[in-house]
């Protein structure tokens, strides 16, 4: 059901001479530039009464009345689908994915996805954009994810996110011996011949990833991860490119590779791995309502966490160096 919005602001001095867009973006912080376009030019956000056009000039003193229907932003519906909560309150919902829930629908996947679980969990978030999910994971990687709960708290996420302000750590396990950490920018884009991929390609969108060793093994590398820029598939196809690629991964890491000599335990191990070895295990941001710092961390998941016993147990570094 629609909401029906009805507010009205004073351009300030120092708004003055501001595009209305521009102007209303701040005197109506809780809505998108993009919907206050609309109601511009649907005369649902007026200018002293009269309908003008985003582009125009306001003058100090002048009202902006904003009348309008808030419709639902998406058409998915409410499933009941298990979720690990980390954090809620009025603004943002915390949760902890799990590995093989796709984020919100699309061709191929149009429910059991999270946002449809959110919907069961939360109705009235059919009235944001996207119902409150303002970044994503990959289906088969786990760990923190963010959700708005106002669009007050969108807003401002989609700020942060865009000013890349937001923590975000990430646990990945490697094929290949790292001698040490190191910093990834190169852009990154739909790959030319395989459209649902993506690749390194020139004139594609900056993406730098910095990445830490955590923990060596004979083989392999287990490492942190911090994104600067949050690109589709931007951890495992930086990590690919620097001939890294993730465990698991069947888009960007080939076939399993098995050490020369790996007992049966690290083989099977290799092999029946069903995902990329990748965790967001932290997330801070400051929290769009009191302003302060926020950060969460949780575990590996198990998967993970008993691949990383593989390693140990059978991975371990040898003073002659790898060998596959």
């Amino acid at each position: 059901m629609a909401e029906t919005i009805q507010a009205s602001a004073v351009v300030a001095p120092e708004q003055h001479g501001l595009r209305l867009d521009q102007a209303a973006a701040e005197l109506f912080p809780d809505y998108s530039r993009s919907r206050l376009q609309e109601w511009i030019r649907s005369g649902a956000l007026s200018c002293d009464g009269e309908q003008v056009r985003p582009r125009d000039k306001v003058r100090e003193g002048a009202v902006l009345e904003l009348l309008a229907e808030l419709e639902a932003e998406v058409s998915w519906l409410p499933e009941s689908i298990k979720l690990d909560i980390v954090y809620e309150d009025a603004s943002i919902l915390v949760v902890n994915k799990q590995a093989g829930l796709v984020v919100h629908p699309a061709v191929g996947h149009r429910s059991g996805t999270l946002v449809n679980a959110l919907l069961s969990y939360y109705p009235e978030l059919v009235n944001l954009p996207r119902a409150g999910v303002v970044h994503r994971l990959d289906k088969d990687t786990s760990g923190l994810m963010v959700v708005a709960r106002s669009l007050t708290a969108h807003a401002d996420l989609v700020r942060q996110l865009s000013e890349r302000t937001v923590k975000r750590e990430y646990m990945a396990v490697c094929i290949g011996a790292m001698t040490g950490g190191g910093r990834i920018d190169v852009p990154l884009g739909r790959h030319p011949r395989d459209r649902k991929k993506m690749a390194v390609v020139a004139g594609g969108k900056e993406a730098i990833t910095h990445y830490r060793v955590a923990e060596r093994f004979g083989h392999h590398t287990a490492i942190s991860v911090r994104l600067e820029t949050g690109r589709t598939h931007q951890i495992r196809v930086h990590m690919a490119h620097q001939h890294y690629p993730l465990i698991g991964d069947p888009t960007y890491g080939g076939r399993p590779r098995i050490p020369r000599g790996a007992e049966q335990p690290l083989i099977d191990g290799l092999r029946g791995f069903p995902r990329q070895a990748l965790h967001a295990r932290a997330l801070g941001l400051i929290h769009p309502q009191q302003q302060e710092l926020c950060e969460w961390e949780v575990p590996l998941p198990a998967d993970m966490d008993e691949l990383l016993g593989l390693l140990r147990r059978f991975d371990p570094v040898v003073p002659d160096g790898p060998a596959y």
